[in-house]
């Protein structure tokens, strides 16, 4: 399962994703926004991290205008790892490098097309694990110490 959310900003590419989605038979949960009033990002990122942290989705996908600040608070999430995409190269590295659990796009800065090519080679890419699951455990050591290390 994957949920979805986006600010107004990215509300149209979200739309674009989730047909993506539909066409590939990929379950996929709308966590909002729904129209184009403005909204918060923190509100919305939140979500879906939360989901994801707690392991009630297997993936998340986040837009918003430049997909900075969904990256930034999906980010404080235990156990997340957003990884923010300019290109297919980047999602695709997303995944096979940083086993990436939840992929954040800009709305305002990526093409419809380019999104959902983007979108599938991060659905299409295996985690190449070995050196690279050695580098995400240093990772979640890491933010193991910091939650023990929280006052």
């Amino acid at each position: 399962m994957i949920v979805i959310a986006s600010d107004h900003g990215g509300l149209n590419l979200k739309d674009e994703i989730k047909a993506l989605l539909s066409e590939r038979g990929v379950a996929c949960e709308d966590l909002g926004t729904n129209n184009g009033d403005s909204v918060d990002y923190p509100d919305f990122g939140a979500k879906v991290a939360q989901r994801v942290s707690q392991g009630s989705a297997d993936l998340g996908i986040l837009v918003c205008g430049t997909g900075i600040g969904m990256s930034i608070v999906a980010n404080k999430f235990p156990g997340i790892r957003a990884a923010l995409a300019t290109d297919v190269f980047m999602a695709t590295m997303a995944k096979e490098h940083n086993n990436a659990n939840i992929l954040v796009l800009g709305g305002r800065v990526i093409d419809p097309a380019t999104a959902r090519a983007m979108v599938a080679a991060w659905l299409d890419t295996e985690f190449a694990a070995g050196r690279h699951q050695a580098r995400l455990d240093k990772i979640a050591a890491l933010e193991k110490d910091l939650r023990v290390q929280a006052p």
